[in-house]
């Protein structure tokens, strides 16, 4: 079934064109903690990324985003980064999705809105 999707869609995984191309010119370079797999051409002109699951450009972390734009030629396990301890782990984009916020007053927040207290005049025409 996975060779069916490959072929008819772009948003999970890799197409064929992809797989094809990353098979006759890619170098692989490494691979993050969500399992996304990282890729050159060996002059290293072309980089680019094979998702593990739907294609998220914001699942991928800072380290790979500065390597994947060509910010830096080093990618992250080529170099000793340590994290300090003021930075929190990398969280991709939840818009759009069920794990998305919402604050109180949304819509789509199960919650029940506070009432308006006595500081707010609603506009009467």
């Amino acid at each position: 079934m996975e060779w069916l999707t490959q072929i008819f869609t772009w948003w999970n995984g890799q197409t064929i064109g992809t797989r094809f191309y990353t098979w006759r010119f890619g170098e692989r370079v490494g691979e993050d903690e969500r399992g996304n797999v990282f890729y050159r051409t060996a002059d290293g002109k072309r980089r680019w990324v094979i998702y593990n699951g739907p294609a998220e450009a914001s699942a991928i972390g800072a380290g790979w985003h500065g390597w994947m734009h060509h910010r830096t030629d080093v990618a992250p396990p080529q170099e000793n980064y340590v994290a300090r301890e003021w930075e929190k782990p990398h969280q991709e984009n939840l818009t759009g999705t069920g794990r998305a916020y919402r604050p109180k007053g949304s819509i789509l927040n199960t919650s029940e809105r506070p009432r308006v207290t006595g500081d707010y005049d609603a506009w009467q025409p």
